[in-house]
């Protein structure tokens, strides 16, 4: 008698993955790597991630679910701040595991208020990992051994990751890490998914990626992106966007002499769209002011903040 024995497949995982910690530690970067696309735009400046964005990655019978997050914010307590922390907070309240970012060899007050949150009665269940980002800025991997030390004394992480963000060896490892804390369950999403976000959502977070590097330090944090049209055509996406400002004075940063800084926006912002979508795309821009709309909840909430 020979005995036949079947193969069977491993039990689906799938899991919300939250990625916390204090602004420009490169939480957006991470994801982006993590997910294999861009998805979530990135710059050097604070508050550049404003909404809870979510990127889904499939690996054999594994789906993750990473929720990118706000920086939490410490500086102001206009209404803008306050919605990005409940951002924050929310998108901590129904994850599975928990990635806190910091960049290797630092550790201060932003992400110590960070750290309490994951200190907190609701939270202190739900297993945390230490991702030490920007490891390469470190002369020494072995610098970074003290300071982890230091950081087992903080809070019982669960791993602690030792990493940068581009490095793809570096991220297929992190996957690895986490996968075994995803609960066995059905995936949420169809296999070749990559975010739950429109192409309208993606078209205006964007073009504000391109307004906040092209106009660096000058430009005060109270400038968003509304989008006022989005048509498919086939292989054409017609979109139509205003840049919202407080000032004149910003609106005049924004278009810059003779209009060269708004067309470089709009030109830079088309051309990635185009390489994302792989279709044509024209876009308008105009750039409009709104007297103290970052302190204003309705303003806030018709420009779709959360």
């Amino acid at each position: 008698m020979t005995l036949v024995l079947e193969a069977t497949s491993p039990p689906q995982r799938c899991g919300l993955v939250a990625i916390v910690g204090r602004p420009n530690v490169g939480k957006s970067t991470l994801l982006n790597a993590l997910v294999g696309q861009k998805i979530s735009i990135t710059s050097n400046k604070a508050q550049t991630t404003r909404h809870r964005i979510t990127g889904i990655r499939t690996v054999a019978s594994s789906q993750f679910v990473f929720v990118d997050t706000p920086g939490f914010q410490m500086k102001h307590a206009a209404a803008l701040n306050r919605t990005l922390n409940r951002t924050v907070l929310s998108s901590l309240s129904d994850v599975d595991v928990v990635l806190f970012v910091c960049e290797a060899g630092r550790f201060g007050l932003p992400d110590a208020k960070v750290l309490a949150l994951l200190q907190s009665d609701h939270m202190k269940a739900k297993p945390a990992l230490l991702v030490a980002n920007k490891l390469d800025v470190l002369p020494r991997r072995q610098d970074a051994l003290p300071w982890l030390q230091q950081m087992q004394q903080r809070h019982p992480f669960a791993e602690y990751v030792p990493m940068s963000a581009t490095r793809g060896a570096d991220v297929q490892r992190l996957l690895g890490i986490v996968e075994p804390y995803l609960p066995e369950q059905p995936w949420l999403y169809e296999e070749d998914a990559l975010t739950d976000r429109s192409e309208r959502f993606l078209a205006g977070e964007l073009i504000r990626e391109k307004l906040f590097r092209l106009t660096g330090d000058e430009l005060p944090y109270s400038c968003t992106v509304v989008i006022d049209k989005f048509e498919e055509q086939g292989n054409l996406r017609r979109i139509a966007a205003s840049i919202v400002v407080e000032r004149d004075a910003h609106k005049g940063m924004v278009i810059g002499d003779g209009g060269e800084r708004l067309k470089r926006i709009g030109s830079e912002a088309r051309q990635e769209l185009e390489r994302l979508w792989d279709a044509k795309v024209f876009l308008e821009l105009w750039v409009k002011v709104r007297s103290g709309w970052a302190d204003d909840e309705a303003h806030l909430r018709s420009y779709g903040y959360e």
